[in-house]
């Protein structure tokens, strides 16, 4: 569990499933970092960096709708394959935004990344976290994912995260009730009802979803459910009669994607959900390119679907 934050600090914690100097030298590296950094489907163009104490990091981030971002990142500390702390967010002129420190510490072959960015009041932490999210910010550390395991394993994987204010039980309840899921899984503007509902191992689930003048059929096959930390499940889209079929606006989409949902406390009020979706068996190049390219729209699907969830518990 993280320890307690201060009110004018934002925290966030990854793990990646890889060894720390794979992590450090894509977080540090900027030729790695240009094919991760920014939320998803923004770029970035690095000028120059210096990796060392009074060091800066100047590179400028583009937009997908044009919009040029100069940044100037100014390191206080580099302690290599562990701490990183630095400014972010200034230009040529404006002061920083605000000072991350970021540790990096490695068990078992995977890495832990633990961020905290300080900005100067509590009210400002708030502003920025709400930008953050506005902007999509977190999905970079969710690149950054997909990064390591294209390097590591040549997997193309999708990973988005979301911390909720419940605690861990109350949100494994909300994965694995149908009663609850239909309320907050399906995406915005969509509705959910379940045909045959059996969350657990071995067995499966098989439900319509209807909005935006059509109706779609799918399956979810349970591979594994550990409560309250892991479910896994296999997706398919179906026809009415659940023979296997494909989404109605994307024919190439692969059959099969397996599904890997993690829950972790961070504190006991707080939980931070963990997707990661590839897809399952086999599949052309067009279905594994469809895949790839959908993931900003994945993105903005499992986004919508956890603001429900979020409202959702604001209600129980």
């Amino acid at each position: 569990m993280a320890a307690k934050r201060k009110p004018n600090e934002i925290s966030l914690t990854r793990i990646y499933d890889a060894p720390v100097k794979a992590v450090w030298d894509a977080y540090t590296d900027p030729v790695q970092a240009a094919k991760w950094w920014g939320p998803r489907g923004f770029t970035i163009k690095t000028k120059s960096k210096e990796l060392k104490p009074g060091g800066q990091w100047i590179y400028t981030m583009y937009g997908p709708d044009g919009v040029v971002y100069p940044n100037i990142a100014t390191y206080h500390e580099v302690e290599k394959y562990s701490k990183l702390v630095y400014d972010h967010g200034a230009t040529e002129t404006t002061p920083p935004l605000f000072r991350v420190t970021v540790t990096f510490a490695e068990k078992n072959g995977k890495t832990t990344m633990d961020m905290t960015m300080s900005l100067p009041t509590a009210e400002a932490a708030t502003q920025t976290k709400k930008f953050i999210k506005q902007a999509n910010g977190n999905s970079t550390w969710d690149r950054l994912g997909e990064y390591l395991e294209k390097q590591k394993n040549g997997q193309e994987k999708f990973f988005i995260n979301r911390v909720f204010e419940a605690p861990i039980d109350v949100i494994f309840d909300m994965w694995t009730k149908p009663e609850h899921v239909s309320k907050w899984l399906p995406p915005t503007g969509m509705d959910m009802k379940y045909l045959r509902s059996d969350i657990k191992v071995g067995a499966k689930s098989f439900y319509s979803m209807s909005g935006h003048g059509m109706t779609m059929f799918g399956t979810s096959e349970y591979v594994e459910i550990e409560r309250p930390t892991k479910i896994v499940f296999k997706q398919q889209f179906t026809d009415e009669k659940e023979n296997i079929s494909r989404h109605p606006g994307a024919p190439t989409w692969p059959e099969t994607l397996l599904t890997k949902v993690t829950l972790t406390s961070e504190s006991e009020t707080e939980t931070r959900v963990t997707i990661e979706s590839q897809v399952f068996g086999e599949a052309t190049p067009a279905e594994l390119e469809a895949f790839v390219k959908e993931r900003s729209g994945m993105t903005q699907g499992w986004t919508g679907s956890f603001d429900k969830l979020e409202e959702l518990l604001t209600k129980l």
